[in-house]
């Protein structure tokens, strides 16, 4: 294309001028999202790619991996809707609150804040797991979040993401505390002498 960058060819294909901002979007073909999941589930011999299957009877969602995956992968760049200041009110009672990401803006006298952003795409759909194996960027300017795997993935594993420590849930993952100094659970051994 002479010199022509692919995102140029797109541009002009499209009538967008070099000053409007283009953010190319990806997403990987060999991603799976898993319906009616049971936490840690693990899909095997799975042919299909970015399919949605039912399964049991158990409730929750998952994106899996439909085949191996090195190591830093972009799995999905999605756009996001940040909220105004205030507007995370809204989300508080209802399912929506359990899937916005806090998201850091300026007010209109400069001063930096945390508010909440609806995330779109896949970014929404990745379950917590303490040992994450995927890896999300913020673009605050471009208004996207890239995902990326943190470590080569296999076939049929599931993509999980860290919600940090401030869960509204309980975190299964989470180390139990012992409560007391644990000399009771060490005076129940009993030592065959």
């Amino acid at each position: 294309m002479d010199g022509v960058t692919n995102q140029q060819h797109e541009q002009q294909q499209h009538g967008i001028g070099k000053n409007e901002a283009v953010v190319p979007l990806h997403r990987s073909t060999d991603l799976m999202l898993v319906l009616n999941t049971p936490k840690g589930a693990h899909v095997r011999d799975v042919v299909l790619t970015l399919a949605v299957l039912l399964c049991g009877s158990h409730t929750g969602r998952g994106v899996f991996a439909a085949r191996d995956l090195p190591a830093y992968t972009i799995l999905d760049v999605c756009p996001v809707l940040p909220l105004a200041p205030g507007e995370e009110a809204y989300t508080q009672h209802t399912s929506l609150h359990y899937y916005v990401y806090k998201w850091p803006t300026e007010t209109a006298e400069g001063k930096k804040i945390m508010t909440q952003a609806v995330v779109f795409g896949l970014g929404s759909m990745f379950n917590h797991r303490r040992d994450q194996n995927v890896v999300w960027e913020r673009d605050t300017e471009r208004l996207v979040i890239t995902y990326r795997t943190a470590r080569d993935i296999k076939e049929g594993e599931e993509l999980c993401i860290s919600y940090g420590d401030r869960l509204n849930f309980e975190d299964v993952d989470a180390p139990r505390e012992v409560e007391g100094d644990g000399s009771d659970m060490l005076n129940r051994i009993q030592l065959d002498l």
